[in-house]
């Protein structure tokens, strides 16, 4: 009985130490983050903010990093922002490099509450700066615009209209004769945009160049995020030889990335969102990191150098993603792409759990009931594993009077106590920790489904009804923790008590220590732990009941 309550305990215990040190190992401890970047602000070598961020690349003799350039997020006098709208974006583009300085998306809200208040991902300063550049880099500053350059566009607003694509133009010229045409291609119900830098050599000797392109952004500080769930913000990157590598604020502080990779992509991601830049296939790209004034914090990758004869053009092509994490859209636009929606270590159980919620969600239509007949199933799954469980808790409990006898029998003497359980378990024919195993395997499919209500931007705002009009934010009243930890509090008088006084008070206070720790979790990861508990509650008394009146048939005879 002892060794069996001790392993639940145990099983719950392990649920939230797995979940708390995926928390610590996935997504960054603060204090140590801030640490490691004051150490690298104070550390030689860092770029100072008057060199913004211009990679600093290995070339060829003829061929040096550009510097000495000016603010990032200033504007040309006289000149404004270039307006841009399509059906799922609102971007503002700065003629000062072609800059992606500001994005909206048009179908996600900050608040349920205000849908027209539409979340803005991308800002040209801090707080939660997050900004996309791109340049290039020649033998001679003057030659080609980094993201410094001043741009002009034949247009300041572009609207997407009844158009199925959008393109948007900006022009740089030089006085040596060298153009570059740098233009963002929009298409309707997608988040990729088709980037390229057009260059065209009018010079009369042959002009070595290569671009880059780059995030920069400082730390998200989002005021409507539950303050007890932390989600990574920070650089990832794609390789086939590494897979999906994430390189924390802290990480780019203590150590520059500098890797060569063909087939890959570099992102900044945050809970539900993230841009990307997905360079050419079997194009070698180096990827690197860097780290601004001690808060600005930059991923990027920068090509190979190529030489354009006189009079030719030469085009770089990437695309951008900037969006939500859409599972399917991202897997079809890159390899590794759809990684971005984190499920840690388990990813080989919630990707298959996921497909299964949005399996039912196409049926039903509402994202609550979805989780409701997932938990229906995954119950199902584990009907046969429950049963065991549930019944030898339901043996055990019918050994409760005798247990106790024996402990009130030997008293202290724990040596002749365990022999007399042991003998006791063998002619009863009971496994003391039959019910434990049967838990213990299911912990890896809950943490797995935890991860994919936490992260699918699917789950974000979606609502279920009545009061619960937010799936991804704590239940404002609390009335579904409290129903949970009710549901914990009746299924423990299911089970059989504890002879251990001290043992007894750490169960019973398991509901009260739930109900506060669920109270500011997401309402649809309550909801299926509350679900899950009553339908335990359901399986484990008719189970019980069924063994109790075997247990007085027989003694009736």
């Amino acid at each position: 009985m002892e060794n069996q309550r001790l392993f639940l305990f145990l099983a719950l215990a392990a649920v939230l130490f797995l979940i708390y040190e995926a928390w610590m190992q996935d997504y960054e401890r603060p204090a140590q983050q801030q640490a490691a970047v004051e150490q690298a602000s104070a550390t030689p070598g860092i770029p100072t903010p008057q060199t913004e961020g211009i990679p600093t690349v290995a070339t060829t003799p003829d061929m040096v990093s550009a510097s000495n350039s000016v603010g990032a997020t200033s504007e040309p006098p006289g000149m404004t922002l270039i307006e841009v709208e399509t059906d799922l974006l609102k971007i503002e583009i700065s003629p000062r490099g072609g800059t992606i300085s500001s994005v909206w998306l048009l179908d996600y809200a900050v608040m349920p509450e205000e849908p027209e208040n539409k979340y803005r991902l991308m800002k040209p300063a801090p707080p939660n700066m997050f900004i996309a550049q791109s340049g290039l880099l020649g033998e001679n500053p003057s030659m080609l615009p980094t993201h410094e350059g001043v741009f002009s566009s034949a247009q300041s607003s572009y609207r997407m209209g009844d158009k199925e694509t959008l393109q948007v133009v900006l022009l740089w010229k030089s006085e040596a004769g060298v153009e570059v045409e740098k233009s963002y291609t929009f298409s309707r119900g997608s988040y990729l945009i088709e980037a390229q830098q057009l260059v065209t050599n009018g010079t009369d000797a042959p002009l070595v160049a290569r671009e880059y392109n780059q995030f920069q952004r400082t730390e998200l500080k989002d005021p409507n995020e539950t303050k007890f769930i932390r989600t990574f913000t920070g650089g990832v990157y794609y390789s086939p030889e590494d897979k999906y590598k994430k390189v924390s604020f802290g990480d780019m502080a203590d150590e520059k990335l500098d890797k060569t990779v063909v087939d890959g992509w570099i992102s900044m991601i945050q809970h539900y969102f993230l841009g990307a830049w997905i360079p050419p296939r079997g194009l070698s790209e180096t990827f690197y990191t860097n780290v601004l004034n001690g808060s600005r914090f930059i991923i990027g990758s920068y090509s190979p150098a190529v030489s354009i004869a006189p009079g030719a053009s030469h085009g770089f092509d990437n695309q951008l993603f900037i969006g939500p994490k859409l599972q399917d859209t991202l897997e079809d636009i890159a390899p590794g792409l759809e990684l971005a929606v984190d499920y840690g270590w388990l990813t080989v159980l919630a990707k298959p759990i996921f497909w299964l919620l949005s399996a039912i969600y196409s049926l039903v239509g509402n994202w609550g009931w979805a989780i409701i007949f997932l938990t229906i199933l995954i119950k199902l799954a584990f009907y046969k594993l429950s049963e065991t469980s549930y019944k030898s808790m339901a043996n055990m409990r019918q050994l409760t009077p005798r247990l106790k006898a024996l402990k009130d029998r030997y008293g202290d003497d724990k040596q002749r106590l365990n022999q007399a359980m042991m003998e006791l378990y063998k002619t009863e024919k009971i496994n003391p920790l039959g019910g434990c195993l049967p838990i213990l395997i299911q912990i890896p499919v809950f943490i797995a489904l935890y991860w994919v209500l936490l992260e699918s931007v699917e789950m974000r705002q979606a609502s279920f009804g009545l009061w619960l009009n937010n799936l991804s934010a704590p239940d404002p009243y609390y009335i579904l923790p409290l129903i949970m930890g009710v549901s914990m509090f009746v299924q423990q008088k299911l089970n059989p008590a504890p002879p251990d006084p001290m043992q007894a008070k750490i169960m019973m206070s398991l509901p009260f220590v739930f109900t506060v720790f669920f109270a500011f979790f997401p309402s649809g990861l309550v909801l299926y732990w509350t679900v899950n508990n009553l339908l335990s509650i359901a399986q484990q008394w008719h189970i019980t009941r069924t063994i109790e009146q075997q247990s007085a048939n027989k003694h009736k005879r």
